[in-house]
């Protein structure tokens, strides 16, 4: 027997003649996808022409022979084109033969329906579905798997991103501090430098009143002292004031 393509009981309807009108349908399929092969079964009775198909046959290689330059698509048009031309008796004649062909084979199919073989081929059918559909799901899942791990990434990348930009403010501001440490310890030097000329300097002017000298632990507190006496009753303290120029004139030099 003829190779069938799926289980043969599929092929009952499709392959029932028409009315006398019968064409050829064009089977819709996406551009680019690639069309899967379905298991043949080669114990499988051969399925019935119609009688469009039957004319095909019949007319084909005769219209090749008489034009030899038409490419097979024009053919197939024209060989169309005659099919609805033609007369109703003679296109009958093909659709009788379908029908025969057809009878032939239904009894042929429940036969062999009846059959190991054909119990056999049903289960390798299951089988394939089966492992087609375990398949579908992997896929789907190692889609979706793939799906999230890219949105993991875009996220990863987002973070290391907002990381770099944090890492960057941070040594910016440890610069920043660092400066100012810097700043503060020179600052720190100038004072403690000040506060020993000053106490130096005005270790021989008494303060009026208490007679107070200062020490590094109290010249703070003795300027301020000495600053009040000076502001608060400059004209009875005008050699303390001429002692103070003296003293603030040396320290600039």
């Amino acid at each position: 027997m003829d190779e069938q393509t799926g289980s043969p009981a599929a092929n009952t309807d499709s392959n029932s003649h028409r009315n006398g009108d019968e064409k050829p349908r064009r089977g819709s399929w996406t551009k680019g996808r690639k069309r899967k092969k379905p298991m043949k079964d080669s114990n499988a009775p051969k399925a019935p022409l119609t009688g469009y198909v039957r004319f095909m046959n019949d007319r084909r290689e005769q219209l090749r022979a008489e034009r030899p330059d038409v490419p097979f698509p024009e053919i197939t048009r024209m060989l169309g084109n005659e099919w609805s031309k033609l007369p109703p008796e003679e296109k009958q004649r093909y659709l009788d033969e379908a029908e025969r062909d057809k009878e032939r084979y239904m009894r042929e199919l429940e036969k062999y329906q009846k059959t190991e073989a054909y119990k056999h081929f049903t289960r390798k059918v299951q089988e394939k579905q089966k492992g087609k559909r375990h398949r579908g799901a992997r896929e789907a899942e190692m889609r979706q798997l793939r799906k999230t791990n890219m949105e993991y990434e875009e996220r990863n990348a987002a973070l290391q991103k907002h990381v770099e930009s944090m890492r960057g403010a941070v040594e910016r501001l440890e610069g920043d501090v660092m400066q100012e440490r810097e700043r503060n310890g020179l600052l720190h030097q100038h004072l403690e430098t000040l506060r020993q000329a000053l106490t130096s300097s005005f270790s021989s002017v008494s303060l009026p009143g208490s007679g107070e000298t200062p020490t590094l632990d109290t010249i703070d507190s003795y300027m301020k002292k000495l600053h009040s006496i000076i502001v608060s009753n400059p004209q009875e303290h005008d050699n303390l004031i001429s002692t103070v120029r003296d003293v603030v004139s040396r320290l600039d030099r």
